[in-house]
Order: structure tokens, then sequence, then C-alpha cells
């Protein structure tokens, strides 16, 4: 069986797909406030279209899946596409990344469905800066939808947190504590530029070595964790006689491309071999044709770049790539 494999010897057995790019947030480091255009329902991939990309991924080696959006949660019937991806040979492990707003009540039907885990994204823990950096929603619902994901038995529940410098910094030690007393998995993440036309990105950029000064400063033993289930590039870390565990996604101070392992599906149906990059390769035109899925999807090995090069826009420095002008609630970032 080929194996999609790249030029740089990177074997590739994860999956991304985005089954929107809508979103009933807004949050400030994603997507502007008001007028977002959204692709037209008819243009979206169909859950038989996405069926049929992930049935030919993992005729290639894919085994890992992870749905995500925009917000995957506003589009009908989400668990019913679960249990048709979990039907496939091949594949052992659905994750899904959401706000958690409408987690609550579709948790139970998702998890009988074959979903395995969640990443729920939070910010912050504060009521009033939670309507400032998600501009819409309430705090209290992705709150009840954690809760819901622990009684239904996902495992490991992970908690995406991006960092934003003097926004969201001062509550880097009240994630430990969360990570510190219960059974959750913080993850911070560098703030990335991906779909900015401008450099104000920079201004909330906070590199992650800050946590780890913050837990030295907070009295806690730290020491690195091994084997949390997942396909990310999280440097993981466990506090001594801590209940979770909290992990430091860097992008851009320290890439993960050398261990780079995903594809990414765009709701609108293209493959993305790279977030960063501009290139991608549109799956419909290989639709009803096995054969020829398979082929676009290793035709995506010879496209994809090294690494993004997100930490030269960082320093003002070149890039050998044209950087894709999406948002991330576009490419299921």
């Amino acid at each position: 069986m080929p194996e999609l494999i790249d030029r740089f010897g990177r074997v590739h057995d994860y999956l991304r797909i985005s089954v929107t790019d809508r979103c009933n947030l807004r949050c400030l480091y994603c997507m502007p406030e008001e007028g977002v255009e959204f692709t037209e329902s008819s243009n979206l991939l169909s859950y038989d279209d996405i069926v049929e990309v992930a049935r030919a991924g993992a005729s290639l080696g894919i085994s890992k899946l992870r749905i995500t959006g925009g917000e995957p949660l506003v589009r009908p019937g989400l668990d019913g596409l679960v249990k048709r991806l979990a039907d496939i040979p091949g594949i052992r492990d659905i994750a899904l990344t959401t706000n958690g707003i409408f987690l609550a009540k579709q948790a139970e039907a998702l998890k009988k469905a074959g979903l395995n885990r969640v990443n729920i994204s939070l910010d912050t823990l504060d009521h009033t800066r939670f309507k400032f950096i998600a501009r819409r929603g309430e705090l209290k619902r992705v709150m009840e939808g954690i809760e819901a994901a622990g009684a239904v038995g996902f495992d490991p529940i992970k908690l995406n947190c991006v960092l934003l410098k003097d926004i969201n910094e001062d509550e880097i030690a009240d994630f430990l504590k969360l990570a510190f007393e219960q059974p959750l998995h913080v993850r911070f993440i560098e703030y990335m530029p991906i779909g900015h036309a401008d450099e104000n990105w920079k201004k909330m950029y906070l590199p992650l070595s800050r946590v780890l000064e913050i837990a030295s400063s907070e009295g806690y033993d730290i020491k690195r964790k091994e084997n949390i289930k997942g396909n990310g590039p999280s440097d993981d870390w466990q506090i001594e006689g801590g209940k979770g565990s909290f992990g430091l996604i860097h992008p851009i101070s320290d890439h993960f491309c050398k261990s780079c392992n995903r594809l990414r599906l765009t709701a609108d149906g293209s493959i993305k071999p790279c977030l960063y990059w501009v290139d991608e390769l549109n799956v419909k035109t290989a639709l009803g044709n096995p054969e020829a899925m398979q082929e676009l999807l290793l035709r995506a090995m010879d496209v994809k770049p090294e690494n993004h090069e997100m930490a030269a826009k960082l320093a003002d420095g070149a890039q050998s790539h044209v950087p894709t002008e999406r948002r991330m609630s576009q490419i299921g970032g």
C-alpha cells in the first residue's frame, strides 16, 4: 500500500477535516467582528464528499481524523458524519475541536457515534474578558460543555488557550492551577500570523517561555509528561501532585515542522499540505474516482514545504513561498 510520505521523509497519518468556515463567535485573533463573508452552503463539501476523501486517506495510511471548523457544531447532523467516519476501515481515532458553546447538548450523541476526544477552546476564565476576546457567547456555556465532555467519558479533554500579550497573560497562573486541580490538559498556544494582512498580530504575540517562568514563580515542581493521547505537537508537562497537565504549542518560537504528520481538508474542498502557505489542491476534481483521489493526496506530498517560516515573518524575514490569505476559520487550523 502506498504511504503518504513527503520529500522530507515525514509520514502522514493524520487528516484535519473542516466541515464549515462559520462560527458563532468572533474571537479577536481569528476573524473580524462584523462583515465576515462565509462560504455558500452549496460550495461546501457534503458529508458524502468528506467520507470519500477520508476513505481515500485511510487507504494510504491515514488513521487519525480531527473535525474542525469554523465551529463544527454549527453544522447539523455532525454525529452522523462521525459515525460514518468511524466505520471506515483503518480509522482508529476521531477527535473534535470546538469552542464548546454547543457541546453540552451534543456531547452524548457524538460519543455514541464514535468520537473519541475533544479539544475545547478556552482563552480566559473571566466572564467579562470572555466577552472581550470572543465578542459573542457566554463563558458559562463553555464550562457546561467541558463538564458534559467529562460526564460522557471523553478522554483526554484538552483546553486550547491562545496566549495574547497584555490580554490574558495574567491568567497563566489560573490555567496552571486548573491543570493542577482537575484532570484537564491545558494547552497554551502561541498566536500565529495566519491570514493577517498587517503586522498588528505582533503586538499580541507572547512566546510560551512565559508559561514556564510563571510555573516556576508559582512554586510548581514540573516534569516532562509523555503519552498524552493525541496527534498534536504539544510539548507536555506534569505538575507534581496534579490531576491534569499542561502543554506548550509554539509554532513560532520553536516550530514543530520536522515532525508534521498532517494534512488539512478545507470546508470548501481543498487539501492544504501546510497551514501557513497558499498551496492547495482541489479535491472536487477527483470526487467519484477513488484512484484519482489517492493520486491527489499523494501529490500533496510533493507540494508540502519543509517548514512554514512563520518565525521569519516575526523577524521581518523573507519567505520562500506565498503566505495564505485565508483566516484560521477558513482553513480548519
